[in-house]
């Protein structure tokens, strides 16, 4: 919560329906937005889902000076530019891919890989991964830790995804389960809280200073820790009960105006 008083000494931006809308456009008036905050001299700090090859763009279409940059659901961390990674978290995904197939034989797999791309059991559809992609077998893609595994069906929904993680009962790992069939598996206790913890303390800023916004199931954890978190008015009911404000939608400018409110 905030008072009369508060202003944000950090900014904490989701990517994909906060930023962009979902065809992947960042509208100008956004852009303008993020460049008040970059000329007021308050760290901009990109926090999403997205691979590093996915987010790159997005970092240099802002025109953000360098700084971090948390992808990847908080398993990855890295400043920009130069492109250099300060913290990445895995897990073994072996168990967690039996047990996924047992529950949905026909689902995509992929394993990022750090900086390159992704190693995929089956092709994704065209323009959802970024990178270099690489079709192995299911037992190559369990062999080694990763950041994340990504589980897909273009043929599912997100209802049905949200009902096959809580089949799986997963331990020992994160799960955030997006707008469509896709399931994002993440190490245990990391998320884009706990990355955005750690580069506010990076950079000396206390947690009650940061504003984040977001729109994503898993924004909940990021919106929930920020001195102020705010969900767009698109964000599923979940989303917005985490926040301590709902902006407006992102098509009406609801990102636009809660960061106007504090750099007009």
């Amino acid at each position: 919560m905030t008072d009369g008083s508060w202003s944000p000494r950090l900014v904490a931006l989701d990517i994909d329906g906060t930023i962009l809308d979902h065809e992947g456009v960042l509208p100008d008036d956004v852009r303008e937005a993020v460049g008040l905050v970059v000329a007021a001299g308050v760290p901009v700090v990109l926090c999403t889902g997205r691979s590093w090859h996915a987010t790159q763009p997005v970092f240099d279409a802002l025109g953000l000076p360098q700084g971090p940059v948390v992808s990847s659901n908080g398993a990855v961390t890295a400043t920009y530019p130069p492109f250099e990674i300060t913290s990445v978290v895995t897990f073994d995904p072996s168990d967690v891919i039996e047990r996924v197939l047992a529950e949905h034989p026909t689902a995509s797999l992929a394993a990022e890989v750090v900086g390159r791309g992704y190693r995929v059991s089956r092709l994704f559809p065209d323009g959802e991964l970024h990178g270099e992609i690489e079709l192995v077998s299911v037992q190559d893609l369990a062999a080694g830790d990763v950041t994340r595994i990504v589980v897909r069906d273009p043929d599912s929904t997100d209802e049905e995804f949200i009902a096959l993680a809580e089949r799986l009962g997963l331990h020992g790992v994160g799960y955030f389960v997006g707008w469509s069939a896709w399931l994002d598996i993440a190490p245990a206790g990391v998320d884009k809280a706990t990355a955005l913890a750690g580069v506010a303390a990076s950079l000396g800023i206390a947690q009650t200073d940061v504003l984040a916004i977001g729109d994503g199931r898993n924004d909940i954890e990021m919106i929930s820790w920020a001195g102020r978190g705010v969900a767009l008015g698109d964000a599923a009911q979940e989303v917005a009960r985490a926040a301590d404000h709902v902006t407006g939608t992102f098509a009406t400018g609801g990102t636009v105006a809660e960061l106007r409110r504090w750099f007009p």
